[in-house]
C-alpha cells in the first residue's frame, strides 16, 4: 500500500474506522517497518462494504483482507502455530525459496516453526531473497500475534537469551532501510502496550496504533446484523439502539455471546437481563480490578450538606441536558472519617441515572502487570463512558511522582493516571471522585484545575435540627420501624458529636436489642441503651486534623462548619502543623 495506492484508493480508505485509516496512512508514508496495534484487537470489526453493508471479521483477517486486499506475501506467527502463510501459494513459494537456500534442511516444517528464533531468521533470509530479486518486487506483510509473549516488559538483565534475540531483531528489523525500501512491514498485536517491552513501545521508529471498543452505532449495526440473521429476539418495546447504549463498555465478541446464550434457550431479550450480564462481564473483562457499585438511593437520601448536594443536582441538571462541557473533570471529597463521603458519591450516581464503578487493588508484585491491569483499566472506562468513578482512599491508593523502591512502577503508574485524569476529551464522560479523609496527602497534580478540579468537604453535624434530620433519614436508610420517640431529647443527653456513621452503628445496635426482645421495632428505650453504652471515637486530634485539612481544601465557605468559617488561614496551617507534630506526622 504505497503512497501511489493510497492516493488511488481514497474513497475506499473513507470507509474504513478511524484506527484502519490511521494506519493505512502512516503505513502510506512508507516511513516505518514496524507496527503495534493494540487495545481491542480481540474483537469482531465492522467494515462498510461499497453496497454500504457491514460484515464483521477478526483482526488478522481484516488487516490481510480489508487494508491489504489478499495481495502480495501476507504472513502469521504465533508461538502456538508457528509461521502461517495466508495461502498455499505463498507457503509453497516460501519453502521452494528457502529450501534452495538451505539444502540441509530435509523436511520444509521446519521453517515454519513455533520457536521464534528459528522463525525469524527464516524469514528474515526469506525477505532479503524476495527483496534482492528485483524482478519480481512486491509488498510483504508480518504479522506477530500475541506479541507480549515474544518481547515482554522488564529489564533486559531478566530477559532469557531467546527473549533477546526478539528484542534485537524486532529492533534491527524496526530501522532496517532494506525493509523499508522493499515495502516489509511488521505487525504486532497485544491487547495492552504495557505487556511489551517498553524499548519497542518508547522507539520512535515504531508506529503504536490502538484499536478502541465499539461505539454506539457499531454495536447497533452488529445487533442489526444478528436481528436480519434471526438470532436476536427482542422484548417488546425494545430496539437495537437502545440496547446499543445499554451495553456501552461491551466489545462485539462479549456481545455477541450475551446475545447469543440468550437466544440458545430461547429467551426474549430483556433490559434486565442485559444490564446484569453486562456488570458480570464487564467484571470479569477487568479481572476483578474493578466493582460495580449499585445503588438504589438518591440525594433524596442524603441528609445535609446542603451546599453539596446543590451542586450534585446541578451537575445532575447538566448531564440530563447534554451540557457535558460544564462538567469538571473530577471532584475531590474531603471530610473526617463517618461523615458519609462514598454515600454521597453513590447517590449522586443513582441521581443522574449512570454506572459507578470502584477502583480495586490493581498492582501486584510481578513487575508490568501492574502497568498492564491500569492499561486494561482505562480501556474499560473509555468504552463505558459516561461512567462515574470513584477511588476510595485516594491518599493511599494513588500515590504519587516520589515513590521509591518498586524500579519506578508507582511513578509510572501514577503518571499514567494524572494524564488520563487531565484528557479533556473525556470530560463529563469519565467523572473522577477522589474521596479521602486526609486530602492534604493527595498530590497537588491529581486536585488541581484540569483534573479533580472541584473541592468539595463534607462534616459532621452542628446543630440539633441538623443530628436529628440526618437520624431520621438513616432510619429511612435503613429501612427501620421506629415507634415515635423525641430523639432531640437523647441528643440533649448524650452529648456526642456523632458521625453519620456512629449514628447508623447506633441504630443498629438498637434494632439488635429490640430483635433480642423479639419486637422488629425499636422503643426509645433500646435507643437509650444503646447511647448509653456508646463510647466516642479515641482518636479526637485524628478528627480534628481531618476537619482541618478539609477545610483548607473547600472552594466555598459556605460548606464549613460555623466555628470554622471565619479562621484565618495562616492559623488554620499552624494548627494543621500543630496536630501533625502531636500525632507523630513530622515528615508529612
Amino acid at each position: 500500500m504505497s503512497g501511489h495506492y493510497i492516493d488511488q484508493n481514497q474513497e475506499y480508505i473513507s470507509t474504513l474506522p478511524d484506527w484502519a485509516k490511521e494506519f493505512a496512512y502512516k503505513y502510506g508514508s512508507h516511513t516505518a517497518n514496524l507496527y503495534i496495534l493494540h487495545g481491542n484487537i480481540r474483537d469482531f470489526l465492522p467494515h462498510k462494504s461499497n453496497m454500504g453493508d457491514f460484515t464483521f471479521t477478526r483482526i488478522q483477517e481484516y488487516i490481510a483482507d480489508r487494508i491489504f486486499g489478499n495481495q502480495d506475501i501476507i504472513a502469521f506467527y504465533d508461538r502456538s502455530s508457528g509461521v502461517v502463510f495466508l495461502d498455499r501459494t505463498m507457503t509453497e513459494e516460501y519453502q521452494e525459496i528457502m529450501c534452495k537456500k538451505y539444502p540441509d534442511i530435509e523436511d520444509p516444517a521446519d521453517f515454519m516453526s513455533s520457536n521464534p528464533e528459528e522463525s525469524f531468521f527464516y524469514l528474515e533470509k526469506y525477505f532479503l531473497a524476495r527483496i534482492r530479486d528485483r524482478r519480481e518486487q512486491c509488498r510483504m506483510v508480518l504479522i506477530i500475534d500475541y506479541a507480549e509473549t515474544i518481547v515482554p516488559p522488564g529489564d533486559l538483565g531478566r530477559y532469557s537469551e531467546e527473549d533477546r534475540f526478539c528484542l534485537v531483531t524486532l529492533q534491527r528489523w524496526a530501522v532496517n532501510p532494506l525493509f523499508t525500501e522493499g515495502d516489509v512491514s511488521i505487525i504486532l498485536l497485544t491487547e495492552n502496550l504495557a505487556d511489551i517491552s517498553t524499548r519497542l513501545t518508547g522507539s520512535p521508529a515504531t508506529v503504536k496504533v490502538g484499536v478502541p471498543f465499539p461505539e454506539d452505532s457499531v454495536r447497533e449495526r452488529f445487533l442489526e446484523y444478528k436481528l436480519r440473521e434471526g438470532k436476536l429476539i427482542l422484548d417488546r418495546g425494545l430496539n437495537t439502539a437502545r440496547i446499543a447504549k445499554v451495553t456501552n463498555g461491551l466489545n462485539l465478541m462479549n456481545l455477541n455471546r450475551l446475545i447469543s446464550e440468550n437466544f440458545e434457550i430461547s429467551k426474549v431479550l430483556t433490559l434486565d437481563y442485559l444490564r446484569g450480564k453486562k456488570k458480570e462481564i464487564i467484571e470479569n473483562e477487568a479481572a476483578g480490578l474493578l466493582e460495580f457499585l449499585e445503588t438504589n438511593y438518591n440525594l433524596s437520601h442524603v441528609s445535609g450538606h446542603g451546599f453539596v448536594k446543590k451542586r450534585f443536582k446541578n451537575a445532575a441538571r447538566a448531564i440530563k441536558k447534554g451540557r457535558l462541557d460544564v462538567l469538571p473533570m473530577g471532584y475531590l471529597i474531603a471530610g473526617p472519617v463517618g461523615t458519609g463521603k462514598s454515600f454521597m458519591v453513590s447517590a449522586f450516581a443513582g441521581e443522574i441515572g449512570i454506572p459507578m464503578v470502584k477502583f480495586r487493588n490493581f498492582r501486584s508484585k510481578w513487575q508490568g502487570d501492574t502497568e498492564s491491569n491500569l492499561e486494561r483499566i482505562l480501556n474499560i472506562l473509555k468504552s463505558m463512558a459516561p461512567v462515574a468513578v470513584m477511588i476510595d482512599e485516594a491518599d493511599a491508593f494513588l500515590g504519587d511522582r516520589d515513590q521509591d523502591g518498586d524500579s519506578g512502577t508507582s511513578n509510572r503508574v501514577f503518571a499514567q493516571i494524572a494524564s488520563f485524569m487531565g484528557n479533556t476529551e473525556y470530560r463529563g464522560k469519565i467523572i473522577w471522585f477522589l474521596i479521602t479523609c486526609r486530602p492534604d496527602l493527595v498530590p497537588i497534580d491529581l486536585k488541581r484545575q484540569g483534573r479533580a478540579e472541584e473541592h468539595l468537604a463534607l462534616f459532621y453535624p452542628e446543630t440539633p435540627a441538623e443530628r436529628e434530620d440526618l437520624f431520621k433519614t438513616l432510619v429511612r436508610k435503613l429501612d427501620l420501624d421506629i415507634r415515635d420517640f423525641p430523639i432531640t431529647d437523647l441528643f440533649r443527653k448524650f452529648r456526642y458529636e456523632y458521625s453519620g456513621a456512629d449514628l447508623e452503628a447506633l441504630l443498629v445496635r438498637a434494632k439488635l436489642l429490640a430483635a433480642m426482645d423479639e419486637r422488629v421495632f425499636i422503643r426509645r428505650d433500646d435507643m437509650e441503651e444503646a447511647m448509653a453504652d456508646f463510647v466516642p471515637a479515641a482518636y479526637p486530634h485524628e478528627i480534628e486534623l481531618q476537619n482541618l485539612v478539609a477545610t483548607v481544601e473547600c472552594t466555598s465557605k459556605e460548606m464549613l462548619p460555623r466555628k470554622l468559617r471565619d479562621k484565618v488561614r495562616s492559623d488554620l496551617s499552624r494548627e494543621i502543623q500543630e496536630l501533625k507534630l502531636l500525632i507523630g506526622e513530622r515528615n508529612r
